[in-house]
């Protein structure tokens, strides 16, 4: 299009009358509308209507000699005319005043004809805009330049290489100017790459290669093209290099991803002669964002202040977007509120820097002022304000963003339609995530993952899988972010079937060696225990990805496979990967699993040095490492180094100081968990009752049997079982037996296995045999912990064929590989039975090598039968694998005193004294009135000392009367014969039982736990005093439960 400028300047013609200026904008508003119907009058004169402007008129129309008072138009009133029909006016008037102007003989004016192809280009009539320029007379370089210059102003690309065409075709040889029209037409981004590099060799070809006013908007191009390495071989040939050279290479430098050679460019820049100008410092700035050179940047934005240009708007936006990246959000407002000029990117750049730091509310309230200035946000910012929604879980102002988007047509913007399906999804509400999803044209992959994820949430794997289905129906094809959506859902509902069917279509597409799909399968068969399958997919990857190592070293700890975790952990560190914070966390949890207190501190350290000091796993699973060590110090100090704990953390002290014996220390934890209110799930009362239990303290553990059923978990086949073992090991077996049978159809292999043990450690033999056959009945699989049971209630009753015979049907029938527990609890069916020699057979045959257990099993056996041959073979074995084990020592001189070989005892005494090796004192303990006390051998430090030996001497003589006789031998397990008070040897049991005649009603049941194993002499009184007392008594030994009552014992003295 031909300006009015660039007419004038070509062609000069007499000036607009001389009046006031206030005056044109009445000559132009008043006379137009005549001018025009005049123009297209059946005449080409017509008479002046207004009298006032007739004399300043002279200029623009020519009165005729005959004094007739008719004027005709002349050029440039048609100049005039035609301009007006350039902006608007309909193409039919347009060509009536074509038709006046061949009348009226203009028709070969250069100016008129220019202007009429204008009007006809700008009205989209191509055909009568060529036929003009064709009868055109002097059409030179500036002619054209000034109608392409035109054109390119309205857009008309076509148009305009048309007529560059044209005129190349008749040998005009174009200057700079044509060449920078040409170009600025080509910046519309469907213009093709090939014709870029015609126009480009044109350039070359008429010498303007290296002149920057030509070769500025082509650098330009070619950066906004993509094609960055060109763009840099014409910046390198220029002859010389102004401003607008530096800003178009330094910028397409930072918009293609090569930022550091863009700020290397901008120092070489800033060290020549040429001054930076504002654009530029936008440019290196984002390039600095990028790059997260962010102090780098803070150095350029002191640059800007001196240059003076702190107050430019586009490079206070990148500033803002620059300190918004590096967390320095405090600069960034302080740059936005001294902004004279807030345009929409500078809001955009502080509400997306605000929303991904997850200052919601901030973010939201800069949102409202932004449409109070009336200001439209961009698509990306309405999607961080709807990302930043959804974290946090702000359903309501996301639906109100929503409707924002609906009414600024905002809805069919890809990111704005992931963004909302997002919202719905993170929000549970699927449903409208679905309706939402119809609305869409579905052409976006990002958009089927989005309802992948949403499903996947749920669990939902059939609908997850209809949408699988349906987009590659629809021609989809997944990507790297399709498969791990279906393959989580799969593995979150234990679906490894058709998680391996979409496997086959990973490896078929190409995607088996993409790190990220690669790191959900191996989670995905590492969870489900196919460690061998997840560990073929990671020694296949060639890139180091962090994440699939550590979803292996996950796998390998959830499974107890601990030491195979720490090898893979320290393989990865190896390979030179970095561990992350689940790495850390799963090495840490599997040292806590073998108790490795030196390994897991040298990884505690790693993980300081490495920044994770704060982080909630970490802190948590080293909780979990120093309380299963036994480290209660340290387990407090990780535990309060946590700033926000969670049930998990409180768990992991519940949990290991249960699991290292430190009892007592779980159920205090546990009573602050209930006094703070923290969240108790499963796995908390879980570990409580395991510590309640292991303590015989029925009365705490019944108070927590409450809580859960006030809380519901008593439902839970997990609660019934822990419930199960609680009762039986405090020696109620009769609620152990009605737990287990209010179960129903619940039960599972635990269930049963807690039931039998329950039976077998009470001396119930026959009915833990029973129970076995039941479960088998059932459909039920046996696994190791159910053949212990067996095998140790074929022990208690003797039955030892039956009892080899479980062992053999282990292999045989369910292919299980006998463990160490096992091969001792043969050992022990054939030792109490007095079958030494086959005892040792069976040793000698043992697939395994025995173990201090094994050998102690046979030792303790030999003391029982006085069996000193095997005996001595027994106790040489066990000390060389426990030298410092005091029970060897006390078994072997238990078993010489017995026998009667006294000099035998005194040395075995005195080697033990020799190494060191302390014995373990005697301890019994009592619940009375909710206080548990505790007794030592000989005993006086309890408030009631005196009254308890008191009343243990009547105790005696009473079972004297009856027939009890002392176990002399028994005693000298304990003190020289003849040379110490018999008194400050009674051994604690005794202590505790009369402590609980004294004080328990005859209603409340007694029960009496040791931490050793109960002497021949202590278990005949204890009959005895069942008998005289007419009461129930319930001694809880290392060993077994001994139930006495009306003189006997359930373990029919076989124990």
């Amino acid at each position: 299009m031909i300006s009015l400028r660039g007419s004038f300047l070509n062609n000069p013609f007499q000036p607009f009358p001389r009046k006031s200026a206030t005056n044109l904008p009445k000559y132009f508003c008043g006379k137009l509308i005549r001018l025009r119907l005049a123009a297209l009058s059946t005449s080409a004169s017509f008479r002046i209507v207004d009298q006032e402007d007739e004399k300043g008129s002279e200029s623009f129309l020519t009165k005729e000699n005959n004094n007739s008072g008719r004027v005709f138009a002349n050029q440039q009133t048609y100049c005039w005319l035609l301009e007006g029909y350039t902006s608007s006016g309909p193409l039919i008037d347009a060509k009536k005043l074509h038709g006046r102007i061949l009348k009226s003989g203009f028709d070969r004016d250069y100016v008129i004809c220019t202007r009429l192809a204008d009007v006809y280009a700008s009205q989209g009539d191509l055909t009568d805009a060529c036929q003009v320029i064709d009868e055109m007379p002097n059409r030179d370089v500036t002619f054209w330049n000034n109608l392409i210059y035109g054109l390119t102003g309205k857009k008309l690309t076509t148009m305009v290489f048309g007529l560059f065409s044209k005129m190349l075709a008749e040998n005009l040889h174009p200057d700079e100017v044509t060449f920078t029209n040409v170009l600025k037409a080509t910046t519309e981004d469907n213009f093709h790459h090939s014709n870029i590099k015609q126009i480009h060799a044109k350039i070359i070809r008429h010498g303007f290669g290296t002149n920057h006013v030509v070769c500025n908007p082509l650098i330009k191009l070619y950066s906004k093209k993509g094609h960055i390495t060109t763009a840099k071989s014409i910046f390198q040939g220029l002859g010389m290099k102004d401003n607008v050279s530096w800003v178009a290479m330094i910028s397409g430098l930072s918009q293609n991803g090569h930022e550091q050679e863009s700020i290397f460019l901008f120092l070489e820049m800033h060290n020549s002669v040429i001054s930076p100008t504002p654009y530029v410092f936008s440019s290196v700035i984002s390039s600095c964002t990028k790059l997260q050179s962010f102090q780098l940047g803070e150095q350029l934005h002191a640059l800007i202040h001196k240059r003076g240009f702190s107050s430019e708007t586009f490079v206070c936006n990148s500033l803002v977007t620059l300190y918004s990246n590096s967390n320095n959000l405090l600069s960034a407002t302080q740059i936005f509120s001294r902004m004279d000029n807030r345009d929409a990117v500078s809001y955009n750049s502080l509400i997306k820097g605000l929303s991904q730091k997850g200052l919601s509310e901030k973010a939201l309230n800069l949102f409202e002022k932004m449409q109070s200035d009336n200001l439209k946000p961009d698509c990306v910012t309405v999607a961080s304000l709807l990302s930043t929604c959804a974290s946090i879980g702000e359903y309501i102002k996301g639906r109100q963003l929503h409707s924002y988007a609906i009414k600024s047509g905002m809805c069919a913007d890809m990111h704005i339609e992931g963004s909302l399906l997002d919202l719905y999804a993170k929000c549970s509400d699927v449903k409208t995530a679905h309706e939402f999803f119809n609305t869409t044209k579905k052409e976006n992959v990002v958009l089927w993952n989005v309802m992948l994820v949403a499903y996947g949430q749920l669990g939902d794997l059939y609908n997850s899988f209809c949408i699988f289905s349906q987009m590659q129906i629809e021609g989809l094809r997944p990507n790297q972010y399709t498969y791990p959506s279906i393959l989580r859902t799969c593995t979150l509902v234990g679906d490894l079937n058709l998680g391996e069917q979409i496997h086959t279509q990973v490896v078929k597409t190409g995607f088996q060696l993409n790190v990220y799909v690669c790191s959900v399968l191996i989670d995905m068969y590492s969870k489900h225990g196919y460690l061998d399958t997840g560990l073929k997919i990671l020694k296949c990857l060639d890139e180091k990805d962090v994440v699939s190592w550590t979803a292996m070293i996950a796998g390998y700890t959830q499974h107890n496979l601990f030491l195979e975790a720490l090898k893979t952990y320290h393989e990865m560190i190896h390979e030179g990967i970095q561990s992350d914070n689940i790495g850390f966390s799963s090495a840490v949890s599997a040292c806590a699993g073998i108790q490795a207190f030196g390994q897991g501190s040298q990884i505690h350290g790693q993980t300081v040095v490495c920044g994770y000091s704060s982080d909630l796993s970490i802190g948590n699973s080293l909780v979990c490492l120093y309380a299963r060590c036994g480290k209660i110090h340290e387990a407090y100090q990780a535990f309060d180094k946590i700033d926000l704990k969670d049930n998990v953390s409180w768990n992991g002290l519940v949990s290991g100081f249960s699991q290292s014996g430190y009892y007592e220390e779980a159920l205090k934890v546990f009573v602050e968990m209930h006094e703070r209110g923290v969240e108790m799930n499963m796995f908390t009362y879980g570990s409580a009752v395991s510590a309640a239990a292991n303590t015989t303290n029925i009365t705490q553990g019944k108070q927590i049997h409450g809580k859960m059923v006030k809380t519901g978990f008593n439902l839970e086949t997990e609660s019934s079982n822990v419930l199960i073992t609680l009762y039986s090991k405090c020696g109620s077996l009769d609620d152990a037996k009605k737990e287990f049978l209010e179960m129903g159809d619940k039960k599972n292999e635990i269930s049963w296995n807690a039931m039998i043990t329950g039976y077998s450690q009470h001396g119930c033999g026959d009915k833990a045999i029973e129970l076995f056959d039941e479960m088998t009945q059932n459909g039920h699989t046996p696994n190791y912990v159910t053949f212990v049971g067996v095998l140790t209630a074929c022990s208690h009753v003797r039955l030892v064929e039956k009892g080899m015979e479980y062992f053999k049907s282990m292999s045989e029938n369910y292919g299980l590989v006998p463990r160490p527990e096992h091969y001792a609890c043969v050992v022990d069916i054939l030792g109490r039975a007095g079958q030494f020699t086959r005892a040792m057979e069976f040793i000698k045959k043992m697939e395994i090598e025995p173990d201090a257990m094994t050998w102690r099993t046979l030792l303790s056996a030999c003391t029982v039968h006085k069996n000193k041959k095997i005996g001595e073979i027994a106790s040489k074995n066990l000390l060389e694998l426990e030298p410092q084990d005091s029970a060897t020592y006390v078994l072997l001189s238990n078993m010489y005193a017995v026998s009667g070989k006294w000099e035998d005892r005194n040395r075995t005494r005195k080697l033990m004294k020799d190494r060191g090796v302390k014995k373990v004192p005697g301890q019994s303990w009592i619940e009375v009135k909710n206080t548990v006390h505790a007794f030592f051998v000989g005993d006086r430090l309890h408030p009631l000392g005196d009254k308890i030996y008191d009343y243990l001497e009547v105790v005696n003589k009473r079972v004297c009367e009856i027939g009890y006789v002392q176990d002399r031998y028994s005693l000298l397990n304990d003190m020289e014969q003849d040379q110490k008070d018999a008194s400050s040897c009674i051994h604690s049991e005794k202590l505790a039982i009369t402590f609980g005649l004294m004080s328990l009603s005859d209603r409340v049941p007694m029960r009496v736990m040791k931490n050793l194993r109960v002497c021949n002499d202590c278990h005949n009184w204890i009959k005895f005093v069942s008998k005289v007392s007419n009461r129930d008594i319930v001694v809880r030994d290392s060993y077994r439960f001994h139930h006495f009552g009306a003189g006997v014992c359930s373990c029919n003295d076989h124990w």
